[in-house]
């Protein structure tokens, strides 16, 4: 049933779940960029640089190794989807960033994972276990579940715009029940050993969502000074896409303890940015 579910229905639903967010897009979202290039250059920026730098000094500091670090790191390299655009709207933060960067990160990180996720492995793995990571394969792969499908789903929503908008709601829907669904079998599939991976990369996982959505925001506000934008870039740096960080990991690297971190990290991110969301909703938007 794991490998079932990690090799063959997790690619064809995160296939789904980007031609979902592809429905979600407009040409307008990657000419936006052009409208308002510092608040997007400092929102990639944060995703791109800022947040596996981040990664990489918490793994250091709270002495992670071996496949929990790879796990960690990975995760790092995913960008926040759907959800992120999701909680910026519930957030009042400034939607159309959010979407601008989904977009146009979406169509980079396939080029940089595979590159950075190969350094990761070189870096934190040990002799006694040999990973791979085929850099024509994840990259091949990567462009099949994630570019394509986002074409596809803006070539939906371009010659069918009703039957667009009114899946859009669902893709969330579907995204958190396929992360769920897989957090649980990669749970059951470790047995024993869960309990003691969850301690060691828990507070990994958590300090790293809490720093870079504190990062984000304040980075944010400083430069930006515009409130919708700081909450815009918080959830994106905070947010990141556990779902395809499972994929690469369980479906490409067949590993399941790499998965453990982001398993806990999709959690948590939950939990974080709803309380970030019930806290700042309410707030003035005023330029700082």
């Amino acid at each position: 049933m794991y490998e079932i579910l990690t090799q063959v229905a997790l690619p064809i639903s995160l296939i789904l779940i980007m031609t979902g967010v592809g429905m979600g897009l407009r040409p307008a979202d990657f000419t936006r960029v052009v409208a308002q290039p510092k608040a997007f250059l400092i929102g990639a920026i944060c995703q791109m640089l800022l947040l596996p730098a981040i990664a990489v000094g918490i793994i250091a500091l709270t002495g992670l190794t071996g496949p929990l670090a790879i796990g960690l790191f990975i995760l790092a390299l995913c960008p926040g989807g759907v959800t992120t655009n999701l909680y910026t709207l519930l957030a009042r933060g400034d939607v159309g960033l959010s979407v601008s960067l989904t977009a146009v990160i979406g169509f980079i990180t396939p080029f940089t994972i595979p590159i950075l996720g190969t350094w990761a492995i070189g870096y934190y793995g040990s002799g006694d276990q040999s990973f791979e990571l085929p850099l024509a394969k994840t990259w091949i792969t990567l462009i099949v579940v994630t570019v394509i499908p986002v074409v596809v789903g803006m070539s939906i929503r371009h010659f069918a715009a009703q039957f667009a908008t009114r899946m859009e709601p669902w893709v969330s829907r579907f995204s958190v029940a396929v992360l769920a669904l897989l957090i649980v079998m990669i749970c059951i599939n470790l047995g024993d050993k869960l309990i003691d991976f969850a301690i060691a990369s828990g507070p990994a996982a958590l300090v790293l969502n809490l720093v870079t959505m504190a990062a984000g925001y304040l980075i944010g506000n400083a430069l930006l000074h515009h409130k919708d934008q700081a909450r815009t870039i918080c959830l994106e740096v905070g947010l990141q896409n556990g779902t395809l960080a499972l994929m690469i990991v369980t479906t490409l690297l067949g590993s399941a303890e790499m998965a453990v971190a982001p398993s806990i990290y999709s959690l948590i991110m939950f939990v974080t940015a709803t309380l970030f969301t019930l806290w700042i909703r309410n707030r003035p938007l005023a330029n700082s």
